[in-house]
């Protein structure tokens, strides 16, 4: 039985799930009456959000007019920017990939950064547009699009209805006929390179792997090649999409092993897995694996209940086998107590994160504010790596503060380009290039890094109706002014409650701060100053009343005097309280405040 090896690649909500959900009704994978929409997406967050958030293989076996039979290993794709690791672990499996293209939004960031992945490795690109049953009008221009970016004729471009199944079965037959079959090689040793994994609490790590020479079968005395690990073979299995387990995997294959091994950081995506016998004797050598991206937006995490520290690390290393892009280390906070710095690659990754923890691990966390990777170089000499606001220097030690840029690339219909450079005027945007395609604009610039983590893309979004999208990659380290604001509580600066902010947007953002905690912290017996500080510098300032009690309730006409007395009392107590007393600041109430922050 032929093999073909392939991945679908979009830009986000372009119909990628769906196409595969026809896939699988087709080659009648699952069931019509089991096949519910978005079948692929096996995480609960996945179907709530219409997102793709993991790459998900899945088997099939099709035939060509009845005669040939093929057995395809199909591996479906996230499109959002926050999971593009996830996209290029997926093409190095295969060697052929679907470009589906929305006709109502046409060519988009991520279209043009899965394409360019893509043929960086060599694939077999079919290109198709999706949806043509909703808009015909903007069809032709789509097609251009897509013949432009593709290098293909407007006629070898598939159109398709994922939704009602239109030209679907054409675009299989095309998969069939168009990707080349991978290389078979039984006799060479064992060859397998790992592209994802996840934890198993009685069959330790499986590894998803794709195997290039040789074999494996259960039982099999198995070795971990940049680990130097040894392990014996479970059970072995492909991808249905729930794991099937089968006799043995065979070069050309995509499948999974369960290896026994229960400690998450033995196995990492990326590992070579060969046979114990060839790596003795050297007969195989490691193969190049995946060049980890790295974490650029860095938070504070911690558990609700700091009881739950322990069993918060082990669902992290548990998480991280299926989840490579994020790294996290140990951290104490005087008032949130034991927890993690984590570092994600944008916003929505991180939100990702925590939503697993709690829905998958049951771990209720506190999240702070993220901020982005800076560079500080000190007056001695030494260059430092600051994650959060907490590891920034004194500022009479520091000689210069670097902050990274990214070029950044932003697609939108022309109608919007007014609201669009509304936007980026608030955000620091260095204009490079303009280009007027057709009723879409194509921008691209500068931007520091730290001025698109927050609400940029909801931004965009909203300024355009939706339209707008946008991708960026890491350019260089440039000289910014970088400011550490601290918030002071009734005298006390806050462990937890600092923050990294560009200078020109410290004040406006200090204001905003101060107002919110009034609003959120609870009153008490004293009045409470809620200052932000910069440099030891009050720049904004609000003040929470105290609590009024009503001494005097339990008189009942008499001298007035008596209640003079007691009025002068409880101005003196408030006095001393104020003085002297402190302000214990909730867990809850950083979740308060970070969820309002903008």
């Amino acid at each position: 039985m032929e093999i073909k090896n392939l991945s679908i690649i979009a830009h986000i909500d372009h119909g990628k799930s769906t196409l595969a959900d026809r896939f699988l009704e087709i080659t009648k994978t699952i069931p019509k009456d089991k096949l519910i929409p978005q079948y692929l997406d096996r995480l609960d967050l996945e179907r709530e959000r219409g997102i793709t958030i993991k790459m998900q293989p899945c088997q099939l076996r099709y035939s060509l007019d009845s005669q040939k039979e093929f057995l395809l290993n199909l591996i479906d794709t996230p499109g959002h920017i926050d999971f593009h690791y996830e996209v290029s672990r997926a093409l190095k499996a295969v060697e052929g990939a679907i470009l589906l293209v929305d006709v109502t939004k046409g060519v988009q960031s991520q279209t043009l950064a899965n394409l360019e992945l893509a043929k960086k490795m060599g694939l077999k690109i079919i290109p198709a547009i999706n949806k043509v049953d909703l808009e015909a009008s903007l069809l032709e221009e789509v097609k251009k699009e897509v013949s432009e970016i593709t290098q293909r004729k407007e006629e070898e471009i598939s159109l398709i209805s994922a939704k009602t199944g239109f030209g679907v079965e054409g675009l299989l037959k095309r998969v069939v006929e168009e990707i080349p079959s991978p290389k078979i090689d039984l006799n060479s040793p064992l060859k397998s390179l790992v592209f994802d994994s996840l934890y198993n609490s009685h069959l330790g790590i499986i590894a998803y792997l794709r195997v290039f020479s040789g074999q494996i079968k259960k039982g099999d005395k198995l070795f971990l090649m940049r680990e130097n690990f040894p392990f014996e073979v479970k059970k072995v299995g492909y991808f249905s999409p729930e794991l099937k387990e089968k006799e043995k995997l065979s070069s050309g294959e995509i499948g999974w092993l369960a290896t026994g091994i229960k400690k998450p950081e033995i196995l990492r995506i990326g590992e070579t897995i060969t046979t114990l016998e060839a790596a003795k004797e050297k007969k195989v050598f490691p193969l190049p694996g995946y060049q980890r991206p790295q974490p650029m937006v860095f938070a504070s995490i911690f558990p609700k209940n700091s009881a739950d520290f322990e069993e918060l690390k082990s669902s992290l290393e548990k998480l991280s086998l299926n989840d490579s892009s994020f790294d996290f280390k140990p951290q104490l906070c005087p008032l949130l107590g034991r927890g993690f710095l984590l570092g994600a690659l944008g916003l929505l990754h991180l939100e990702i994160i925590t939503q697993r923890l709690k829905r998958h691990f049951g771990i209720e966390t506190i999240i702070t504010w993220p901020s982005v990777l800076y560079r500080v170089e000190l007056k001695d000499g030494e260059v430092l790596e600051i994650k959060n606001a907490e590891e920034m220097p004194d500022t009479f030690k520091i000689k210069r503060i670097l902050e990274p840029w990214v070029k950044i690339k932003i697609f939108f219909p022309f109608v919007y380009f007014g609201n669009i450079s509304e936007v980026l005027g608030e955000h620091c945007f260095l204009f490079k290039k303009k280009e007027i395609k057709g009723e879409k604009v194509f921008l691209e610039g500068e931007i520091p890094l730290a001025e698109i983590i927050h609400n940029f893309y909801d931004q965009i979004k909203s300024k355009s109706k939706g339209f707008a999208s946008y991708s960026y990659q890491f350019l260089e380290w440039r000289q910014g002014e970088i400011a550490k604001l601290v918030i002071r509580i009734a005298g006390q600066d806050q462990y937890g409650l600092s923050f990294l902010i560009r200078r020109e947007k410290m004040e406006k953002f200090a204001r905003s701060l101060v107002s919110k905690l009034k609003e959120i912290l609870p009153r008490e017996q004293f009045s409470v100053p809620i200052q932000a500080v910069f440099n030891n510098k009050v720049i904004a300032r609000e003040t929470l009343p105290a609590l009024k009690k009503n001494v005097t309730g339990n008189l009942y006409g008499g001298d007035r005097t008596r209640k003079m007395k007691l009025w002068q009392k409880q101005k003196k107590g408030k006095k001393r309280l104020k003085e002297f007393g402190q302000v214990k600041i909730k867990p809850e109430i950083f979740v308060k405040l970070f969820s309002s922050l903008e």
